[in-house]
């Protein structure tokens, strides 16, 4: 996804990249010359302390970097027979900390923590800007993915008492122990899982081992309003004395139905809440 921020009246293009920030050097090379952005991202790379900086940061974060080649380019690295382009860096030693992109968006981006040691080779001046801008960027991310996850985590939560309620009073026999409470709790919990998810969250979680939380904190939106409904409906159910198999079969065969609904085009309300 293509992002973008204004830095001193320079428009800067961002991306991700496995979760990693991707700032264009073409466009911070353009406050400084906008007519030969990639000689000076060129002549940046060419001296010493760029190049050793850059393959220190690929020692640290890139596993398959080429250390050999690395070596070489370190030894030449200032003299006035040396040039290094962005392209010529990543295809000899493997690295990831810069990328070369075509297309409409294209240039030479790097991973923050590199375009943050250009801008302060170009301007150190624009360098603070910059940072400061990236940063008002992600918080505002941060702000709509917590608003948007409270919005997405509260659909499912709507009809939570209902469902409950409903356990509570119709299936959940007087005088035994909270524990013994928990668990058929947790059993209807796992009709709705099996009905939506087609799997119950212990063994979710089985074939999990490395994620924190449940199944339902991996949701997608459309998961999410569907598990709402069959909150309610399955409420509606116990209260009927309808059996849990056939309340399964019932509200599987409506989670497909309402999944394919959600999911097809034109459905503008849920996209508002990702």
């Amino acid at each position: 996804m293509k992002r973008k921020i204004n830095v001193k009246n320079t428009e800067i293009v961002l991306f991700q990249k496995n979760k990693a920030d991707y700032i264009s050097l073409t466009d911070i090379a353009r406050y400084k010359d906008s007519e030969r952005s990639d000689y000076i991202v060129q002549n940046w790379m060419r001296n010493y302390e760029t190049v050793e900086f850059l393959g220190l940061w690929e020692r640290i974060n890139n596993k398959n970097f080429n250390s050999i080649e690395f070596d070489g380019f370190k030894n030449k690295a200032g003299s006035n027979s040396f040039s290094l382009t962005p392209k010529r860096w990543t295809k000899s030693t493997n690295a990831i900390g810069i990328i070369s992109k075509s297309g409409r968006y294209g240039g030479t981006y790097a991973h923050k923590d590199i375009a943050f040691e250009f801008a302060s080779w170009i301007s150190a001046e624009f360098k603070l800007y910059l940072i400061k801008e990236f940063q008002r960027l992600k918080e505002e991310e941060n702000e709509r993915k917590s608003l948007g996850w409270d919005l997405r985590r509260n659909l499912a939560k709507i009809n939570y008492k209902i469902h409950t309620d409903a356990i509570k009073e119709n299936l959940i026999p007087s005088k035994i122990s909270k524990n013994q409470k928990n668990m058929i709790y947790a059993n209807e919990a796992d009709v709705l899982n099996v009905a939506l998810f087609g799997t119950t969250a212990k063994d979710w979680r089985a074939k999990n081992p490395g994620k924190d939380g449940n199944i339902r904190d991996y949701s997608l939106v459309e998961q999410l309003v569907c598990l709402s409904n069959l909150e309610s409906m399955n409420a509606l159910f116990i209260k009927q004395g309808i059996a849990q198999k056939q309340r399964l079969q019932v509200l599987n065969e409506i989670a497909i139905d309402q999944m394919k609904t959600l999911l097809g085009r034109g459905n503008e309300n849920i996209k508002k809440l990702k």
